[in-house]
């Protein structure tokens, strides 16, 4: 199992898709959670623009997918082998990844995107500030439950995609926070986690209008999780009493809050993760100061703000 683990690992390290630079051009490899979601392909969009930007090859690598931490081990070991300028990685999983990056910092700057992990071996961290995303999806999701039935008032649910993942756990943080310190009105009648599939947020999301007859919101904190209720939604015919409130954003998704199926995406700015992740990755390999955390922001997006500039920017980013 092992070998078989090392093999997918040096194939992830030899298929990547990078511009042609000068041989002594500093190489910044970027490791993500899954290279197959939109999210992350956008995020490798923003690095693949540093690259060009700055000079810097860019080895795009990843896990098969987000739940694949084994497999994310083997890529940050061979990837530190290959002697690299600087890494860039976001974690699969906040403990499992703590010891595998205290290691790798030994012998490389290591800047972490997006999701953490048990170590404070990383020279600077850069990600949206995911407690502060679960408060905005709570104060969306009383907007919309408020604008339907005259006050944020209610039953309402959470559905987390994988539990143990450092950016879902901050995010699901801040969402009861928000509604314990705001919204006392809105009462949490259920927290489930899936496993990562959209199809199993379709059917948490089916089980949840089938067993809470008087469920009014819901805050499902990521993409697969919001494609899935979404779908659920529809396919219920729900959009009128039950708000959703999503994370991220997909053609799926953008669809879903065109149509009204959902309430509101909290968008982040993967983009500029990725590029400022191998901008600071270059800058920490030269020995420059750089600052130990960054926020990258979050914004709610709702169907009557989704065709502003900003949100067309968050809403539809080159990927290409």
């Amino acid at each position: 199992m092992k070998n078989l683990l090392i093999a997918t690992a040096l194939v992830s390290l030899a298929s990547f898709s990078a511009p042609s630079f000068a041989t002594d051009a500093p190489t910044i490899p970027i490791i993500v959670k899954d290279t197959t979601s939109f999210y992350w392909q956008i995020v490798l969009a923003g690095a693949r623009k540093a690259g060009k930007d700055l000079g810097v090859n860019v080895p795009e690598l990843g896990a098969q997918s987000e739940s694949d931490i084994n497999g994310q081990i083997s890529i940050l070991e061979n990837a530190v082998a290959g002697k690299p300028a600087a890494i860039v990685i976001s974690p699969t999983q906040f403990a499992a990844l703590g010891k595998p990056i205290d290691e790798a910092a030994k012998k490389v700057k290591i800047i972490g995107i997006d999701s953490s992990a048990d170590s404070k071996a990383f020279t600077s961290f850069l990600t949206t500030d995911n407690v502060q995303g679960g408060r905005i999806g709570a104060d969306g999701l009383a907007a919309a439950i408020a604008a339907k039935y005259g006050k944020a008032e209610g039953d309402v649910a959470l559905i987390t995609s994988i539990p143990g993942v450092g950016s879902l756990d901050a995010r699901a943080k801040g969402f009861k926070e928000q509604l314990a310190a705001k919204y006392p009105g809105l009462k949490l009648v259920a927290d489930k986690v899936a496993d990562g599939q959209a199809t199993t947020g379709l059917n948490i999301m089916t089980d949840l209008i089938t067993a809470n007859p008087n469920l009014r919101g819901v805050f499902a904190s990521n993409l697969i999780m919001a494609q899935g209720a979404g779908q659920a939604i529809a396919e219920n015919k729900k959009a009128d009493t039950i708000k959703v409130i999503g994370f991220d954003s997909d053609d799926k998704t953008v669809k879903f809050l065109a149509d009204g199926t959902l309430a509101g995406l909290v968008v982040q700015d993967p983009f500029r993760m990725g590029y400022d992740g191998i901008k600071t990755a270059l800058a920490a390999s030269k020995g420059e100061k750089i600052e130990t955390f960054v926020d990258t922001g979050a914004n709610l997006i709702t169907t009557a703000n989704m065709k502003e500039p900003r949100s067309q920017e968050l809403l539809s980013p080159k990927v290409k």
